[in-house]
């Protein structure tokens, strides 16, 4: 349906509420908890909102059976398999998503080295969340006018992100976390747009299926290197992370080279 606002407007849209309903979340359980509830009150009440999904996406369903149908089919002069700029586009995403430190690590570190204080710690990553959400519509807008180049700015900015959390103070480590929602707003919406761009609509199903599993699967490889680094050598932990995310920068020129 993206085609008809913009591909980056669309998934950016889509994360920004993603993110709106991942902050508002949290603080319905505490608002529970500050009137005396318990886990129980709470999972009731955030039924409402699960149900009210659940009814909307069923009353989508009815409306637009077939969502494809939405966008206007084009001849296609190859339909067979996945083009070679996909695969390549695939592998920056791959280098990139190995490189990214999930937070829990980064909140392990702030914890055990105690540049952020234990109550800060969640603060932190609702700044991120929030820093995330407006990335991603930020990023959105600019993708539907500048294209792929959007996308290499926002992985050459949020490389700076590991070094910041897991060598600098408390500023430093916010700065860092702005980074790092910077970067995960970008993947988690300009990065998937791009593959819409990339792929005929015959093949976006598999398209997007391949693409989460090698994201998914890179992120969980990194993510342990990155774990097995840390216990090692945080230097380098940093130096791992910033030259995978770097590496695919030159990847994502290619394609963009491609698309022109």
């Amino acid at each position: 349906a993206t085609v008809e606002i913009g591909r980056g407007w669309g998934f950016g849209l889509h994360e920004a509420m993603d993110q709106l309903g991942a902050m508002i979340g949290p603080l319905i359980v505490a608002g529970v908890f500050y009137f005396h509830g318990g886990y129980r009150e709470a999972f009731g009440v955030l039924l409402i909102p699960a149900a009210i999904a659940l009814s909307i996406l069923l009353f989508a369903r009815i409306l637009y059976p077939s969502p494809r149908d939405l966008e206007i089919s084009r001849l296609q002069i190859e339909t067979k398999g996945l083009s070679k700029i996909y695969w390549i586009y695939l592998i920056a995403v791959a280098l990139n998503g190995a490189g990214y430190a999930d937070f829990p690590l980064i909140a392990y570190h702030f914890k055990k080295v105690a540049t952020v204080s234990e109550q800060w710690i969640p603060v932190f990553y609702a700044v991120a969340m929030g820093i995330d959400a407006l990335a991603a519509l930020l990023f959105g807008y600019l993708f539907d006018r500048k294209g792929l180049s959007v996308l290499i700015i926002s992985v050459a900015l949020s490389a700076g992100f590991a070094p910041l959390c897991f060598l600098g103070g408390f500023y430093s480590a916010l700065i860092g976390m702005t980074l790092w929602g910077i970067g995960m707003g970008a993947q988690e919406s300009i990065m998937r747009a791009a593959v819409a761009l990339l792929v005929p609509r015959e093949k976006r199903g598999i398209g997007y299926g391949v693409f989460n599993t090698g994201y998914g699967l890179f992120w969980f490889l990194g993510s342990v290197i990155l774990g097995v680094l840390y216990d090692f050598s945080i230097s380098a932990l940093i130096v791992f992370s910033v030259i995978l995310q770097l590496a695919a920068i030159p990847f994502l020129l290619r394609v963009r080279k491609m698309l022109h």
